[in-house]
């Protein structure tokens, strides 16, 4: 198990069980996350408020499996590999989630595995935004400065879409960094770009055009070049 000491706190005596649902859900302190595959829940309370996720298969793979992962050595985790990602985020104040704890079990040539994240309170998805009501230019222009500041660490996030990109009332945040990486600048960030650019213009479809529009795409794009520009500075 990988973890940060500090956030953790007081351990269960079975560590494993804070990976477990139904630990939380005995402490009244579970609530599952809509949308995604299922897989993902808020947990804790009070100070200590968590995001556990167990990693599944999406696409036509999750047919074979839905959870399993071929072994390849601890270094090949995918959980244990966003863990390290998030904490060298995180001490370079990007706006990700804190990682908390990461674990695998492992069963012959495959594993499962989870990760646990601080929750980023009182935050909902930009696509569940948009259903909501318009989003300011300011708040979208934070949007792009949000990625352009990942991009201009050269975070290459592998799944740059709507569903990822958290609001708060004074805040931006970027989740789900699963086959993320740290990359020497080049062509993956037009492809990351594009990818949210399709995802945004999915969810909005069907919504009132003031949601999300080529003016609206422009106000990101603004502030995604302003957060480049000032690194080039």
């Amino acid at each position: 198990m990988l973890s940060d000491p500090a956030t953790l706190g007081n351990l269960p005596q079975d560590a494993d069980a804070l990976f477990e649902p139904e630990f939380w859900r005995s402490r009244h302190e579970l609530m599952e996350v809509t949308g995604g595959r299922g897989s993902a829940w808020f947990v804790g309370s009070g100070a200590r408020q968590w995001a556990l996720r167990h990693y599944r298969r999406g696409g036509f793979i999750a047919r074979l499996s839905r959870d399993h992962y071929m072994w390849a050595g601890e270094n090949r985790v995918r959980s244990f590999a966003e863990w390290r990602l998030l904490d060298v985020l995180t001490q370079r104040g990007l706006p990700v989630p804190k990682p908390v704890a990461a674990r695998y079990q492992r069963s012959g040539v495959f594993y499962r595995c989870d990760l646990i994240t601080q929750r980023i309170v009182d935050a909902r998805p930009l696509s569940e935004t948009l259903r909501q009501g318009a989003i300011s230019d300011s708040l979208w222009r934070a949007v792009g400065r949000a990625v352009g500041a990942l991009h201009r660490a050269g975070v290459d996030h592998a799944d740059l879409n709507a569903h990822n990109i958290l609001l708060g009332k004074n805040s931006v945040s970027l989740i789900d960094f699963d086959r993320g990486r740290l990359r020497t600048p080049g062509a993956w960030k037009l492809r990351n770009v594009k990818r949210l650019h399709r995802s945004l213009a999915k969810v909005s479809r069907g919504l009132p055009a003031d949601r999300y529009s080529a003016q609206v795409w422009q106000w990101l794009c603004a502030g995604y070049a302003a957060r480049l520009e000032r690194a080039a500075a």
